[in-house]
């Protein structure tokens, strides 16, 4: 009987211990769902769009016209140009294009080419896009407009024909410029015109990998080869922007497009674009807020800055080159609270991506085509005058017979230079003797000249008969 007695005693302590146990688990896991809520749901992120390709239908929108830093998706512009310059006759995909200084002083993501190297319009375009090098724009707006400060002019000049009313840019590549924006509306125009205009080059934004040599560069946009029907586009991040992403996805006979700005990681960025799409193809494709031409105004008139919050203190290095090229792999938070929720605002909640696929890549290189010299003549033999470019000599390596007569003309001259250069040298030099006997030497020397001369001149002109 003592015993029951005492266990009689401790009941309500152990019943007490139990409730405080069982309270404590509920609190916790509802402040990690909250956590998981705030952190998961497209709040965290800045505008977002979804449309219908093929009918500018906007499926939903959520800050849409709001202006953006547009980071390395501002690429997609710069594709948009080369494209028309590719399809005007002005570049051919084959065309060598030679990395500047400028090109090459850009800070990463790049594919670190020194000055004077080359590369095709062609291997330019893949790089870009696909590796989101920041050197390779610049190369290609050098290309199709023969500076940057040129090119930028035909990048707004664009805009404004499309109708991206947000939209500024003061340079190729997306790089950090309080001048530089846009908005996920005008992306979404921009994304939609390229693949209705261009659908002949539609394989540039959705190319998996590329390989140099033994080195493989995976794409930065994390949905490919993890999400069904992926069709590309384009990632970009700066710490002003946060994580941007353009993508497109088909499924069935319906193509859509989706828009991510300012997310908080490139695995948030993934994840929301994903959900998005998710939604957007269980959705009937009538509802929203209409087209991408019907979209209401701003509500604020200059992009934020989310320096502070992407890239501020307690968050780890996050460079250019790193955010681009970041592991793709789902948070465990993602898999741990699964929901069923629809609702657009909230889609990412419970969404998880498969790991990627082994990817298929495609082979790159520099120089004109595969094998050749990747540095252009003048950059390898130092003729580059002060003011010149080394493109001015690259058709040095051509068998046509301008090269032929380039090389005629260009190499005689530096052999002139030289042997003047030389004779200053020597005159140079004191001495009364020395310089008496180089007088001597002159005088005997002029006068075999004449004979010397006419041999060379008949020597010369049976060679070129033979």
């Amino acid at each position: 009987m003592a015993q029951l007695f005492r266990l009689d005693l401790l009941a309500p302590a152990l019943l007490a211990v139990q409730s405080r146990l069982r309270h404590g688990f509920v609190v916790l896991a509802l402040t990690l769902a909250a956590l998981a809520g705030a952190a998961l749901t497209p709040a965290v992120a800045g505008p977002v769009i979804v449309a219908d390709i093929d009918s500018g239908r906007v499926l939903y929108a959520k800050q849409a016209t709001d202006p953006w830093y547009p980071a390395s998706v501002t690429k997609l512009m710069t594709a948009y140009l080369t494209l028309h310059a590719l399809r005007a006759g002005q570049l051919r995909p084959d065309a060598p294009l030679t990395v500047s200084a400028r090109a090459a002083a850009v800070i990463p993501s790049k594919m670190g080419f020194k000055p004077g190297v080359e590369v095709t319009v062609d291997n330019a375009l893949k790089m870009m896009l696909v590796k989101s090098a920041n050197d390779m724009a610049v190369v290609l707006a050098e290309g199709v407009g023969g500076s940057v400060e040129n090119f930028a002019g035909m990048m707004n000049q664009a805009a404004e024909e499309l109708g991206m009313g947000q939209s500024h840019f003061v340079n190729p590549n997306g790089l950090p410029d309080p001048g530089n924006r846009t908005s996920a509306r005008d992306l979404a125009v921009l994304a939609r015109t390229m693949l209705r205009q261009f659908p002949e080059y539609a394989q540039y934004f959705n190319i998996e990998a590329l390989q140099m040599g033994k080195r493989v560069y995976k794409n930065t946009n994390g949905l490919v080869g993890r999400y069904p029907g992926v069709t590309g586009m384009k990632t970009g991040f700066i710490c002003a922007s946060g994580f941007n992403v353009v993508a497109t996805a088909q499924r069935g006979g319906r193509r859509l497009l989706v828009v991510v700005l300012g997310a908080h990681s490139g695995v948030e960025r993934t994840l929301i674009a994903a959900s998005l799409f998710d939604r957007g193809f269980a959705d009937s494709g009538w509802g929203g807020p209409g087209t991408l031409d019907t979209l209401p105004l701003p509500t604020s008139a200059s992009p934020p800055d989310m320096r502070d919050a992407i890239c501020g203190a307690g968050r780890g290095a996050r460079g250019e080159e790193e955010a681009e090229n970041a592991p793709q792999s789902a948070s465990p938070l993602f898999a741990l609270f699964k929901g069923g929720a629809s609702d657009w605002e909230t889609p990412v909640a419970g969404r998880t991506l498969p790991p990627r696929a082994a990817l298929a890549a495609v082979p790159v290189f520099v120089g004109r085509y595969p094998g050749a010299p990747a540095t252009a003549v003048a950059a390898r033999r130092g003729q580059a005058q002060k003011g010149e470019t080394a493109s001015a000599y690259a058709a040095d390596e051509d068998a046509s017979p301008g090269a032929k007569a380039l090389q005629k003309v260009k190499r005689p001259v530096a052999r002139k230079n030289a042997s003047a250069s030389k004779q200053a040298e020597a005159r140079q030099k004191p001495g009364k003797a020395e310089a008496g006997k180089k007088a001597n030497d002159k005088k005997a020397h002029d006068k075999k000249a004449p004979a010397k001369n006419a041999a060379g001149k008949n020597r010369k002109t049976s060679d070129n008969d033979g």
